[in-house]
């Protein structure tokens, strides 16, 4: 078994109330913390700014891929051009 590393953090006025009756906020957090990372965004990694290289990928990615809102659940998504016209 591999011995558990711990980190800790500071949370603001408004989230530490927010938690009170949560009945194991560690499991809470460790939960809520790996959705998130199962939800980053793969180019930018999450931070929600394109470096000078990935933005010249995006743009190049972009000449053959738009974004668009799906009809039926409204979320945005890719669509490749080459998919639509096969």
């Amino acid at each position: 078994m591999t011995k558990a590393e711990v980190i800790t953090f500071k949370v603001d006025e408004q989230l530490a109330p927010a938690m009170t009756g949560i009945e194991n906020r560690s499991a809470f957090i460790r939960h809520a913390i790996l959705a998130a990372l199962g939800n980053t965004c793969p180019l930018c990694g999450g931070n929600g700014i394109l470096s000078v290289s990935q933005r010249e990928h995006w743009n190049t990615f972009t000449e053959h891929h738009r974004i668009e809102e799906c009809s039926t659940c409204h979320e945005t998504h890719l669509v490749c051009e080459h998919e639509v016209h096969v």
